[in-house]
C-alpha cells in the first residue's frame, strides 16, 4: 500500500522525525507498563509530562530536537496512549500514579533532579511532584494549566473576552457520545483545543493520537480526585522557580486557569495572545524561546564587533529538496561578490547541496550539521514514481521547526547583514509568524508559488491546500516588512493562472503583485560551453554515438525510474543500434542497487551534470524543473516523467514546459520498457524548437539582492 492509498483510507501514518531517541525503554509499575524515551546528554535534564491521556508524547515533537541539542531530554507516554499499558480501571489514572509514573522513569533513567515542563492535565502531577518532592525539581513550567484555580471573571487584574466556550459543543463531552463517535469527539475537542486559524495539521496530528486510545480507556480517565483546596495547598508548597505559560484564546480549561496558578506559587505569567490550549504546538519558536531562556539560558556572546569594523556578511539557507536550488544559489553568490568584492557569505545547508558547495570550495557553516535531514523525510514518503509532495511537506513541520531553531540559535549568535533563502520554507513561514525575530535584511527566491491539490485528493485536499494559500497571503499583507525581496526565478508567463482557493485571489496576479521576476536562473550559460561537438569529445562521447543520459536529481525518490529506464535499455538498443546510455544514480542512490545489463554505464554523482546534458543526444529525467530547464537551455530532446501525486511537477513544472515548447511528457502509470523505447529511438533525432531560456537570471536576482547591501 503506497503513502497515497494510506492517506485516502484515512489510516495514520508515523511522520519521519527530527530527532530519534538515543535511548528507550520501559519501568513496571502496579502492573502497568511505562515507555520512555531520552534524548541528548547535556545539563540540565528537562523532563517533559505527560497531559491527558488523550495523546501521547508526540505532543512535544516541536521541543524535543531543540532541547535535545542543548540539554537532556525525558519524555514518557502517560499510562492509557502511546506504547505505554491502557488499564480501565479508573483508580489507574488519578494525579498520584502519573506523579509516581515520572519518579519511575527518573529513578530508571538515573535522574536525580529536572526542570519539569506540564501541558494542561499534566500541571497536576506537577505540582504533586515539585510540592511533595522538591528534592528532584529544579523549576517548572506550566502551559494551558488544568487546575482547579481561577474562575469565568477577572483574575489579578486580568479581564478576558470569553472564558469557556458556550455549552452547545460540549454536550459532547459524556461517555455516551465518546462510546458512539469517538473520532467525532476527537475532532471537536482538538478543534477547541487548537482555535487558532491555520491549525489543519496540528489538529491532524492530535485526533490521531486520540484514536491510539479506546473510548472507554478515555472514559477511566475521567477521575476528580484534585479539587480546589489540593491544588492552593500544593502550589503554596512549591518554592522552586515556576513559569505559567497561558493562551488569551484558550478554549478548553479558560485563560484564568494559568493567571491564578501563576499568582498561588508566585510564578512568573506570561500571556500569550490570542494563542489557545496547545501553544508549545500552535506557537513553537515563542514556547521553546520562553523554555530555554528559563531553563538554559545561552551564555552572552564572548565577542562583539562595531559595527563600522564588520565585513558584510550573508547566509545563505539552499533547500536541499533536490540539486537544483544549490546550481541557481551558487551562481547567484557569485555574481553577489562581482557586486560585493567584501561580502562573506555562509551556507546554511545539507546533503545533497553541499557536496555541490563543498566541490566549490564554498563556506559551509557547522552549525548544519545540526539540521535535520528533509531529503531522508522526502524519500521516506515516495513510493513507485509516487510522492505526494504536499501532504509530505505538511508532514516534515516537525523537522521544519527543527531546523528554524538551527537557523535562529545561530543568527542569535552571529551578525549578518543579509539573509538569502531559496525555498527555504521553515524560514519564510516562522519569520511571518514571529516577526519580532527579524534582525537582518531577508530576501526569499523560489520557482513556483502555490499550493495545488491533486484530483484524486478531493475536497478535503483541496480545502488543505486553499487554507495553507490563505494563511501564506494573510502573512505577505500583515507583514510585508519581513520579505525585503521576493524573487520569482522565472517569468510571469510561467505561473500557473489557477486561482489559490475559492474566494482567493488568482496566483499569477498575486504574484506578479508581490514579487520580482529574475527570469529563470540555470547555473550556466549554454554560449560557455563552446562548440558541442568539441565538448563531447572532452567528455569522452565519440561523433558517432547517440548519448542518452539518464538521471533523476539529487534525491533518492527516483530509483523506481532508473529502474524502468534501465529495463528499455535493450529494446532501444535494438531501434538505435549506436545507443550509448549513462544511468547517473545522483548521491542519493547506490549506484550497486541497480540492474546492470550488457553496454549500459551507471554512474553515481557526475559533477556538474549539465555538461553532459548539454553534450547528449537526448535525455529520460524525472519532472523536476531544475534537469529540464536545463535541457530546455541546451536544445536537448527528453524525456520527463512527473511524480505521481507531485503537484508541483504536475502543474508548475509542466505548465512552464508547455510555455518553452520544451520535452515529451510521459506518464509512468502507462509507459513501459517498450513505450519508452519507442519515444527514444523517436525523438533522438527531433530538431527542437523550444523558446530561448534567458541566461541572466543569477545577474538579474543578484543585482535585486545587492540593493539591501
Amino acid at each position: 500500500m503506497t503513502v497515497v492509498d494510506r492517506i485516502r483510507e484515512g489510516r495514520p501514518l508515523e511522520q519521519s522525525r527530527a530527532r530519534y531517541p538515543d535511548h528507550e525503554g520501559e519501568v513496571v509499575r502496579t502492573g502497568v507498563r511505562i515507555h520512555y524515551e531520552v534524548y541528548g546528554d547535556s545539563d540540565p535534564t528537562i523532563l517533559f509530562l505527560p497531559a491527558w491521556s488523550i495523546v501521547h508524547s508526540r505532543l512535544w515533537k516541536m521541543q524535543i530536537p531543540y532541547f535535545a541539542r542543548h540539554a537532556r531530554v525525558l519524555t514518557f507516554d502517560g499510562r492509557g496512549n502511546g506504547r505505554s499499558d491502557r488499564p480501565l480501571e479508573s483508580s489507574a489514572y488519578v494525579a498520584s500514579e502519573f506523579a509516581a509514573d515520572t519518579l519511575a522513569v527518573m529513578d530508571a533513567t538515573a535522574t536525580d533532579r529536572a526542570f519539569l515542563v506540564a501541558e494542561s492535565a499534566g500541571a497536576r502531577w506537577a505540582l504533586l511532584l515539585a510540592a511533595e518532592h522538591p528534592e528532584r525539581v529544579q523549576g517548572v513550567v506550566f502551559i494551558g494549566p488544568a487546575v482547579p484555580l481561577g474562575s469565568p471573571a477577572s483574575v489579578r487584574g486580568h479581564s478576558f473576552d470569553a472564558e469557556l466556550p458556550a455549552y452547545e459543543g460540549w454536550a459532547k463531552y459524556n461517555r455516551n457520545y465518546w462510546l458512539r463517535d469517538h473520532r467525532g469527539f476527537l475532532e471537536f475537542f482538538f478543534g477547541q483545543a487548537f482555535n487558532e486559524p491555520h491549525s489543519t495539521k496540528a489538529i491532524e496530528d492530535a485526533v490521531s493520537w486520540g484514536l491510539e486510545m479506546s473510548p472507554e480507556t478515555l472514559i477511566a480517565t475521567q477521575v476528580k480526585d484534585f479539587g480546589e483546596a489540593a491544588a492552593r495547598d500544593l502550589s503554596s508548597r512549591i518554592h522552586c522557580p515556576v513559569l505559567v505559560i497561558q493562551g488569551t484564546e484558550d478554549a478548553i480549561t479558560g485563560p484564568s486557569r494559568g493567571v491564578a496558578l501563576a499568582e498561588a506559587t508566585g510564578g512568573k505569567l506570561t500571556m500569550l495572545a490570542g494563542s489557545g490550549h496547545i501553544p508549545q504546538a500552535r506557537d513553537p519558536v515563542k514556547v521553546n524561546i520562553m523554555l530555554r531562556d528559563f531553563i538554559t539560558p545561552p551564555p552572552p556572546p564572548a565577542r562583539w564587533s562595531r559595527g563600522r569594523t564588520r565585513r558584510k556578511r550573508a547566509l545563505y539557507i539552499s533547500s536541499p529538496i533536490g540539486l537544483g536550488h544549490a546550481q541557481r544559489d551558487v551562481s547567484i553568490a557569485d555574481e553577489l561578490r562581482q557586486l560585493h568584492p567584501d561580502l562573506e557569505i555562509d551556507w546554511l545547508a545539507q546533503h545533497p547541496v553541499t557536496a555541490v558547495l563543498q566541490a566549490r570550495g564554498e563556506r559551509v557553516h557547522p552549525a548544519s550539521a545540526q539540521l535535520a535531514n528533509e531529503s531522508r523525510h522526502i524519500e521516506s514518503e515516495s513510493a513507485e514514481h509516487d510522492l505526494h509532495c504536499f501532504q509530505a511537506w505538511r508532514r516534515m513541520d516537525e523537522i521544519l521547526l527543527a531546523n528554524f531553531m538551527v537557523f535562529h540559535d545561530l543568527v542569535r549568535d552571529e551578525d549578518y547583514d543579509l539573509w538569502i533563502g531559496d525555498e527555504a520554507w521553515e524560514l519564510d513561514y516562522y519569520l511571518h509568524e514571529n516577526p519580532e525575530q527579524k534582525r537582518a535584511a531577508y530576501a526569499w527566491l523560489t520557482d513556483f508559488v502555490g499550493w495545488l491539490p491533486m484530483p484524486d485528493g478531493g475536497e478535503h485536499e483541496a480545502l488543505l491546500t486553499a487554507d495553507y494559500n490563505a494563511e501564506m497571503i494573510e502573512h505577505i499583507a500583515r507583514y510585508p516588512r519581513v520579505r525585503d525581496r521576493a524573487i520569482f526565478v522565472g517569468a510571469p508567463e510561467d505561473i500557473v493562472v489557477d486561482r489559490f482557493g475559492p474566494d482567493l485571489p488568482r496566483i499569477r496576479d498575486w504574484t506578479e503583485a508581490h514579487y520580482d521576476f529574475s527570469g529563470y536562473i540555470t547555473g550556466f550559460d549554454p554560449r560557455a560551453l563552446g562548440d558541442r561537438e568539441a565538448l563531447r569529445g572532452k567528455l569522452g562521447y565519440g561523433p558517432d554515438e547517440k548519448v542518452c543520459i539518464v538521471t533523476v536529481g539529487g534525491s533518492g525518490v527516483g530509483a523506481h525510474l532508473l529502474r524502468r529506464v534501465i529495463a528499455a535499455y535493450p529494446a532501444a538498443k535494438s531501434l538505435v543500434p549506436a545507443l550509448r546510455m549513462i544511468v547517473v544514480a545522483g548521491p542519493r542512490i547506490d549506484p550497486g542497487t541497480l540492474p546492470a545489463q550488457d553496454g549500459l554505464e551507471i554512474r553515481a554523482y557526475v559533477h556538474e551534470l549539465y555538461r553532459h546534458l548539454a553534450a547528449c543526444d537526448i535525455a529520460v529525467v524525472q519532472g523536476g524543473l531544475t534537469t529540464t530547464m536545463e535541457l530546455t537551455a541546451s536544445r536537448r530532446p527528453f524525456l520527463y516523467f512527473p511524480l505521481r501525486h507531485h503537484f508541483e511537477q504536475n502543474f508548475h513544472v509542466r505548465h512552464r514546459l508547455r510555455r518553452y515548447g520544451a520535452g515529451r511528457c510521459m506518464d509512468f502509470e502507462s509507459d513501459g520498457p517498450d513505450e519508452i523505447a519507442r519515444a527514444l529511438a523517436t525523438d533522438l533525432n527531433r530538431q527542437v524548437d523550444y523558446v530561448p531560456v534567458e541566461t541572466d537570471g543569477a545577474a538579474r536576482a543578484a543585482r535585486k539582492i545587492a540593493e539591501l547591501l
